[in-house]
């Protein structure tokens, strides 16, 4: 056998295929350089091999037709075998025979059956069917129990009574033992109290807020709908503080806390159920480098003034470090009690501040300082009052004021001398001066007070001096002394009841410098005629420093006494019984140096203020 030649080239092998493909006698012409092999005849078992592996002509022509795609005419082909030829040569007129029978059936197709649109739902219908079902089953699955779901804890049994940090999971006092999964749902109950789902988890309320997007020019463009009276922010000028917008639209800080049942609860006493809840997160911070020389830390960071407002859940602070901050009363939130706004005047130690009765649109605000300041809520304005013309020289500071609850009056101390105290009474809507109230006594004045209606005040000198002054007939009604008076400090009204001519209120307390606290009742007194030396109702003697808060709740069931100058140095009364609750508060009870105590209007929280710049809060449930 003789070997095929090395300088043979693919173009020439390519023209021998080629060659070979148009005619059968192909293999006669080629080239006389090209010596091929003498074929040698196949035998049967190897064509019936090659037909298995390979497939003959007949086999390929029979697949042709049984193609759903391809249709041809097969004709006598279909009643008498077809004529043997060439492979190479069938398959090629196979081929052209199927395109132009492809040709011939879509020549008779109009255009737009040509083309279609493929949108799955007729091909499949079927197997989207079973994959939603194959969904349902999975879903269903996975509802006979979640994978941290234990069959064991049907099993077992838990006591609650027995461990003290249970107890709080009971219904009744009276329940004990619960089963492992009622324990789970107990537990997971206590948990979504103290750490609700926040607002972010929670999936959007359609048309609740006015959705905004930034166009490609980085413009925001508004999307208006159903919310688009939604209160937009942005748009707010930024004279206006932020609380003027919220208190536009207080829904926010409704407060459905008090009397919801519509009932007027009332207290036991010696016992007092108080709840601790989330502490309002503040800090007053140091105003000046000069103050933080020259004052002590803790006395920068202190809580001088609380105050509530009368409507909404806004609680009212202030301090030495010149600063004013609203908080948002909810312990629920997250955070809890949040920031509402603040406000801040340079070198004004601020040692009282309140909301302006009965509406509360209004903050005073004062210091050790010739001047007070008056922040409009609404407005956003703030003006100064930095005299009272004709009284210059009695009103040197104006640091201690209190605000008549009807709205009407402010009463200033004066400071015009020290054998003597007066009390300067302006219009809280003018600012101007209306009157002044004076008592006469060793030491001066200790502490004024006003009476529920606004009618009048009551005054109480060091050396335990009291008098009651009507501003309307602008005269003092009556003069008495308080028993057994050592350095009168503080003075207290509160309750409902009390006398119509001096303003309503039946409880009178005051304080001294030895810690001693007396309380009167109103009621007692004869009609019209109030004793020279009235005995008091009740001498509580549970402080031993002196006496610096005496705060009535609201409704006039609560007496808070405190004292700044000792370490917790906190009780509170019962009212009318005149008892010290002896449950509250313990030797655990987080209080500090007490600086400002405040009842809300609802009288169901308690806040209290420390010098560290702390301010804790209780609930009082009953």
């Amino acid at each position: 056998m003789s070997s095929r030649p090395d300088h043979i080239t693919r173009s020439q092998v390519n023209g021998k295929s080629a060659s070979q493909q148009s005619s059968p006698s192909a293999r006669d012409e080629v080239p006389s350089d090209i010596e091929m092999d003498d074929a040698e005849e196949k035998d049967p078992a190897e064509e019936e091999l090659e037909k298995l592996v390979f497939g003959d002509d007949a086999g390929f022509l029979e697949q042709l037709r049984r193609h759903e795609n391809v249709a041809f005419d097969s004709g006598a082909e279909s009643e008498q075998e077809p004529e043997p030829f060439d492979s190479a040569q069938g398959r090629e007129e196979a081929e052209v025979g199927a395109q132009e029978s492809k040709d011939k059936s879509f020549a008779d197709l109009e255009d737009e059956d040509l083309f279609f649109v493929d949108t799955g739902a007729k091909g499949l219908n079927g197997n989207t069917t079973s994959i939603r079902d194959t969904s349902r089953e999975v879903e269903s699955s996975s509802d006979e129990g979640a994978a941290w779901e234990d069959s064991d804890d049907d099993r077992i049994m838990i006591s609650l009574a027995s461990n003290p940090r249970l107890r709080k999971l009971r219904r009744d006092e009276a329940e004990d033992v619960v089963s492992g999964r009622e324990y789970i749902k107990r537990l997971r109950k206590q948990f979504e109290l103290l750490y609700p789902v926040p607002d972010w988890a929670l999936p959007p309320k359609e048309g609740s807020r006015k959705q905004r997007r930034k166009s490609s020019g980085g413009a925001e463009v508004s999307s208006d709908g159903p919310g688009s009276e939604e209160l937009n922010t942005d748009d707010e000028e930024l004279s206006v503080k932020p609380l003027a917008r919220l208190l536009r639209s207080a829904e926010p800080f409704t407060n459905n806390r008090a009397s919801t049942d519509g009932k007027k609860r009332k207290l036991k006493p010696e016992v007092l159920d108080l709840q601790r809840t989330r502490d309002v997160s503040t800090l007053q911070p140091v105003s000046t480098a000069s103050h933080a020389l020259m004052c002590d830390a803790d006395l920068q960071s202190a809580i001088e003034s609380l105050s509530f407002h009368p409507h909404f859940p806004l609680l009212l602070s202030s301090g030495p470090a010149s600063t004013i901050y609203l908080h948002h009363v909810a312990p629920t939130l997250v955070p809890p009690n949040p920031l509402v706004t603040s406000l801040h005047i340079k070198h004004t130690p601020i040692k009282t501040a309140a909301f302006h009765p009965p509406t509360g649109d209004r903050i005073f605000f004062s210091g050790r300082r010739r001047y007070f300041h008056t922040w409009d809520l609404p407005l956003g304005n703030i003006q100064k009052t930095t005299r009272i013309y004709g009284h210059d020289g009695s009103q040197r500071t104006m640091e201690h004021f209190k605000l008549s609850p009807c709205g009407r009056w402010m009463g200033l101390i004066s400071s015009e001398r020290k054998g003597a105290g007066a009390v300067n009474i302006l219009s809280a809507e003018t600012c101007q001066w209306i009157a002044q109230v004076r008592i006469d006594g060793r030491g001066g004045l200790a502490d004024f007070a006003w009476w529920r209606d606004g009618s009048g005040l009551t005054l109480v000198g060091k050396g335990g001096e009291v008098g009651e002054w009507s501003i309307h007939e602008r005269r003092m009604l009556a003069r008495w002394t308080d028993d057994g008076a050592l350095g009168t400090t503080v003075l207290g009204l509160g309750g409902k009841g009390g006398e119509d001519s001096l303003g309503g209120d039946r409880w009178v307390a005051i304080g001294s410098s030895s810690g001693i606290v007396n309380i009167y009742d109103r009621r007692l007194w004869s009609q019209g005629e109030v004793p020279k030396l009235p005995k008091p109702t009740r001498v509580l003697d549970q402080l031993t420093t002196a006496i610096s808060h005496l705060v009535f709740s609201a409704d006039g069931q609560l007496l808070a006494i405190g004292s700044r100058w000792k370490r917790d140095a906190l009780r509170l009364v019962h009212l009318p019984s005149c008892t010290v609750y002896r449950n509250w508060p313990t030797s655990a009870t987080p209080l500090g140096r007490i600086t400002a105590v405040a009842f809300s209007p609802g009288s169901d929280m308690l806040s209290v203020a420390n010098e560290q710049g702390k301010i804790r809060l209780w609930e009082i449930r009953s």
